[in-house]
């Protein structure tokens, strides 16, 4: 049985890619550089899926610590989804497959982490 708690933050990392994709179009609808934006979608979304993550998922309180380890944790995501799109691209000559196949990986390693090392 999945956990309530998993299935909220999946939902909260759904609407922080929402909310990254629609700042990012926003902005670029706007005029600004396409690398700008991008990035601050992300960081957009990033504050974002914190925010929530600390007061709705794991009812936490918001901390340097906290926000400095989540962003450890982000970055170790960020590192095991590039590990996939390498992987990929050289045995199957597809970035996206490996995009794809990181997601439960990232989530699980993501809801892990926070639940018991950020978030605890």
């Amino acid at each position: 049985m999945i956990n309530r708690q998993f299935i909220i933050f999946v939902g909260v990392g759904i609407l922080s890619a929402a909310i990254d994709i629609a700042a990012m179009q926003t902005l670029i609808h706007w005029g600004i550089q396409y690398g700008a934006a991008v990035s601050a979608g992300f960081g957009i979304g990033l504050v974002f899926n914190y925010a929530c993550h600390a007061r709705i998922t794991f009812r936490a309180r918001s901390s340097i610590r906290t926000a400095f380890r989540f962003g450890i944790v982000v970055l170790s995501n960020y590192f095991i989804t590039l590990a996939f799109v390498v992987i990929s691209q050289h045995l199957f000559g597809s970035v996206m497959i490996g995009k794809i196949a990181s997601l439960p990986v990232v989530a699980a390693n993501g809801f892990i982490l926070s639940r018991h090392w950020v978030f605890r």
